[in-house]
């Protein structure tokens, strides 16, 4: 998946990318969409067009508690910890599943240059125990895709704001290799037989040579461009 995406020039072949994404994660939809400086939208998702549209003549964006929460906050939006009760609110959720959307969600804030905006989620029918087990198998995984798609849409559009991309040392290309293979941070200092101080100065230096915002998008970064390969 990650060289399909790597290969793609434009925004269709980002639209095919999340299509092939929604299979093989064996879930039932999944979304990318970005809003940037200028108010300029862009979106590849699998949802009915039907609803896409419906939503859009609605502006249902200023009732969703997803969008709503997601603009106020950095961190994954777990649909189901969301406040739902208003009336509007409920009319909107009933709506929407019965446009086929399913009644668990998982939603990833991502912030990009000079105010651009996108959400990355991930939606599926089920109980709450099994969607708690599925997300969090794969929170890391989406939260990488989430940055990485990201990346991948701001290159395809040509965003002026993207500078040049600042060699990493070797040690920071192990490190953030290593934190792209799942290491979480103890282990990668292990492995690197440095301190966790050590390794927070690495991954900080990464980061700012990417202009990432936090860790998992410093990750993207760095796969997008080439500089590490996992």
């Amino acid at each position: 998946m990650q060289e399909m995406l790597s290969q793609a020039t434009t925004l269709e072949a980002l639209q095919g990318f999340v299509e092939s994404l929604r299979d093989v994660y064996d879930i039932e939809h999944l979304v990318y969409h970005s809003v940037n400086p200028k108010g300029g939208q862009y979106a590849a998702l699998t949802y009915d067009p039907s609803w896409v549209e419906r939503y859009i003549e609605e502006d249902y964006a200023r009732i969703d508690p997803v969008v709503q929460s997601a603009y106020r906050r950095f961190h994954p939006v777990d649909w189901k910890a969301l406040d739902w009760s208003a009336k509007t609110t409920r009319q909107f959720l009933g709506e929407a599943i019965d446009a086929g959307i399913g009644n668990q969600g998982f939603s990833i804030p991502i912030r990009g240059p000079s105010g651009q905006f996108a959400l990355f989620s991930a939606n599926q029918k089920g109980n709450d125990d099994a969607w708690a087990a599925y997300t969090n198998e794969r929170v890391s995984d989406l939260i990488l895709i989430a940055h990485y798609l990201n990346e991948k849409a701001l290159e395809i559009e040509g965003s002026e704001e993207r500078g040049p991309v600042r060699p990493l040392s070797p040690r920071e290309k192990d490190t953030l290799t290593l934190l792209a293979l799942g290491n979480n941070r103890a282990n990668v200092a292990e492995t690197l037989n440095i301190s966790e101080n050590t390794l927070r100065v690495y991954i900080e230096s990464a980061r700012f040579k990417l202009g990432a915002t936090n860790t998992t998008h410093a990750v993207a970064m760095a796969l997008l461009h080439g500089l590490i390969v996992v």
